[in-house]
């Protein structure tokens, strides 16, 4: 049995976290996942800014962001990602929920829900194994299709490796997982109207 791995320095549990919110003393919290998946399930009184979002819009955010920050995402990574990309910026008062939503609601931590989605992991897998699963049966009459199932083996042996996911980028283009746009000065209005 192996032991879990200690949360990095920059990390809040999600228990943690639960109990700040529950006292009354919850940091800022900024979803970084994908508006249809925010919308999906998020933490009471997040506010979601896109990953790609907040890349473009670091510098505008950084004076909206005096307080304690926690990012979340789904399972720690994008989070992981923001605090980079924030910390480049200049801001020193970032950590990330570890384990994301995923611990968050493993936890049983309280979770608003709007219309279910399929998450995009799930959505990388389905198109992944669809994709190796047709090049191979036609692979058997046409040779070399096979290669293509190949290929997409590399790609996501390179994802874990890079913790990055092209197939992922793709799939949140479609209207499927976009949702409403996230608008930079609508989240920084509703950040400047929070106490």
């Amino acid at each position: 049995m192996s032991a879990k791995p200690t949360p990095t320095p920059t990390s809040l549990t999600p228990a943690v976290l639960h109990r700040l919110v529950q006292e009354g003393r919850a940091p800022r919290l900024l979803d970084v996942r994908t508006p249809a998946e925010f919308r999906t399930a998020h933490i009471p009184g997040s506010y979601n800014v896109p990953l790609d979002t907040l890349r473009e819009h670091r510098a505008e955010l950084r004076s909206h962001l005096d307080e304690d920050v926690v990012l979340v995402c789904r399972s720690g990574g994008r989070a992981a990602q923001a605090e980079q990309a924030l910390a480049g910026a200049g801001l020193s008062n970032l950590r990330v929920l570890d384990g994301g939503m995923n611990a968050w609601e493993a936890v049983g931590a309280p979770v608003n829900r709007g219309p279910a989605r399929w998450d995009m992991e799930r959505q990388v897998r389905l198109v992944t194994g669809s994709v190796v699963l047709t090049t191979g049966l036609v692979g058997v009459l046409v040779p070399g299709v096979h290669l293509v199932g190949t290929a997409l083996g590399a790609g996501l042996t390179y994802a874990a490796l890079s913790n990055s996911c092209a197939m992922g980028v793709l799939l949140s283009k479609l209207p499927y997982n976009r949702g409403p746009r996230a608008d930079i000065r609508t989240v920084i209005a509703e950040l400047r109207s929070t106490p």
